[in-house]
């Protein structure tokens, strides 16, 4: 079985369950993601460094350098973000529309998660820790397909 389809099974298993989370839960997972980055910073930076050197190494633009670039401030800025999400409110299980048909039928259409969401991503290890608090702030379980030249400050800020 290939690797795509494990993670998307894996997902899918996923879904379930953050489908069935409340929005108490998914604050405090996403308030305890925030926590640990700030624990993790020093990890994270240091693997993103090694991603910075090997893309000089290669040759990379220094506008892609700079897309995959974080320092402390940018991290801070990350970790705002997922506290800015904890903020909002919880767009599933919301009513859009309701309608009563004349035979008393009443119709609503609610928000709900889409179930699995499948991203591909250059350079940009902000992008990751978007695109898996948004997902779960939503409900959705996210298989995340970054690139090789930030791979270690992905896998540093996933192991967050």
């Amino acid at each position: 079985m290939s690797e795509v389809i494990q993670k998307g099974k894996l997902a899918k298993e996923a879904s379930g369950e953050l489908n069935r989370a409340t929005t108490a839960e998914k604050n405090k997972a996403l308030q305890l993601i925030a926590d640990q980055l700030r624990v993790d910073q020093a990890e994270i930076l240091a693997a993103n460094e090694q991603d910075l050197q090997i893309g000089r190494q290669m040759g990379l633009s220094d506008a892609i350098l700079d897309r995959m670039m974080l320092d402390v401030s940018r991290l801070e800025d990350m970790v705002e973000a997922v506290k800015l999400l904890i903020d909002l409110k919880d767009p599933t299980g919301e009513t859009i529309e309701s309608i009563e048909k004349d035979n008393g039928l009443n119709v609503e259409k609610i928000r709900v998660p889409i179930g699995v969401i499948g991203m591909i991503y250059e350079s940009r290890p902000n992008v990751t820790l978007d695109a898996a608090t948004l997902s779960l702030k939503t409900g959705n379980a996210v298989v995340l397909r970054g690139s090789s030249s930030a791979i270690h400050s992905n896998k540093a800020l996933v192991k967050s």
